[in-house]
């Protein structure tokens, strides 16, 4: 499946071991990881998702397919800035929030509106997101509870 990844663009190295440890999970569990495309989260994502030999689609707020994350391997620009948000969250079957300020609380809202099962890992106290300890956590949780028909 797709599993869209949101967070903050701006972290700390705790943040960035968090987030590369969920991608490479996602990655060995033969799941691609959606991105917002950029840094921080996304970047530390992408970096382990690429490390494992996965696939990373980074949907960019840009109109440059080249202002992606060296990890990114298909990148979509899209000259949205923030308006992307709602397309990162629809191109994946669920979401994992990563730390993050209120770009990742807007798709965390999206996410929910359009039924996404959302697992947080240190992110945003919300009803409707899945408190999760650790990466492998947060992808048990996503794989339990999309159905793949």
């Amino acid at each position: 499946m797709r599993v869209s990844v949101i967070g903050g663009s701006s972290i700390g190295p705790e943040t960035a071991a968090v987030a590369e440890a969920l991608g490479e999970r996602l990655a060995e569990r033969g799941h691609a990881v959606v991105c917002g495309g950029l840094g921080g989260v996304m970047e530390a994502v992408c970096r382990g998702a690429r490390a494992a030999g996965g696939e990373t689609i980074g949907i960019l707020p840009t109109d440059r397919r080249g202002d992606a994350n060296p990890h990114v391997t298909t990148p979509i620009a899209t000259g949205m800035g923030h308006a992307r948000n709602a397309l990162v969250v629809m191109n994946g079957d669920a979401v994992v929030a990563v730390d993050g300020a209120s770009g990742t609380l807007s798709e965390i809202g999206l996410a929910l509106a359009q039924g996404r099962p959302v697992a947080g890992l240190d992110t945003h106290d919300i009803d409707g997101v899945e408190p999760a300890a650790s990466p492998a956590e947060a992808v048990e949780y996503v794989e339990r509870v999309v159905d793949r028909d």
